[in-house]
């Protein structure tokens, strides 16, 4: 059967209502991003970042899946483990859309990350009082999000995904930060059909297939219905 790797990206959620936060001026609401998104950032000023992340993780709680979300559940519906959605997003529209066989590589805003014992325990309150770490009860948590400068998570589960899928598609998302950034490329490289989805065409280096340009909410139910499609008629 054909294995199926989706790549999502700020674009998919943007049509939720969820920011895309880093801005043409190079900004984050206003912030400098090595202000608040870098480890360097949280040192100098723990409470700004804080209350950055406790905004955004206020925010998507406000917002609901769109189309998009909802049709690459419904595709997991139809093929099970084929498909592996990876997203560089840290909202949970994924999740409350359906989807679970499913890879947050730049962490999660639902999630705390204790530095004094490594546990990522489900949070949904603020964080700038210093809560206790559920686990240990150090008063040492900060967001699960991946700062520049950080590793993502699970890159071998992804990478070994990649290498062995049969169709790889890129949903939102400009391509343009690494690793992320070569997996169209390393996809390809062993054979896969390559798919862009997105609100206008990335770089003409990047080797798609096919690229779509436009809505997400549009684009990725429509690709969803043909490849359920297809593969009924392989049977």
């Amino acid at each position: 059967m054909t294995r199926i790797v989706v790549l999502t990206g700020a674009g998919i959620s943007a049509e939720s209502g969820v920011p895309t936060f880093r801005g043409a001026d190079g900004l984050w609401e206003g912030h400098v991003i090595d202000d608040v998104a870098t480890p360097e950032g949280f040192d100098r000023d723990p409470d700004l970042v804080q209350a950055f992340y406790d905004a955004r993780r206020r925010a998507v709680a406000s917002v609901v899946p769109n189309a998009a979300h909802r049709a690459l559940a419904r595709l997991e519906g139809a093929i099970g483990d084929d498909l592996l959605v990876v997203t560089q997003n840290v909202d949970d529209l994924h999740e409350r859309a359906g989807s679970r066989n499913l890879v947050h590589m730049h962490g999660e805003l639902r999630r705390a990350l204790c530095l004094a014992c490594g546990s990522r325990p489900d949070w949904d309150a603020d964080l700038i009082d210093r809560p206790a770490c559920p686990e240990c009860g150090e008063r040492m948590l900060r967001p699960d999000v991946v700062w520049f400068g950080e590793m993502p998570y699970e890159l071998d589960r992804i990478e070994q995904a990649v290498v062995a899928c049969d169709v790889f598609v890129s949903i939102g998302t400009s391509g343009a930060v690494y690793p992320a950034a070569g997996y169209v490329a390393l996809a390809s490289a062993f054979g896969a059909r390559t798919v862009e989805l997105n609100l206008e065409p990335s770089d003409p280096a990047v080797p798609f297939d096919d690229a779509r340009a436009g809505l997400a909410s549009e684009l990725v139910p429509a690709w969803v219905e043909e490849t359920i499609a297809q593969r009924a008629r392989r049977g």
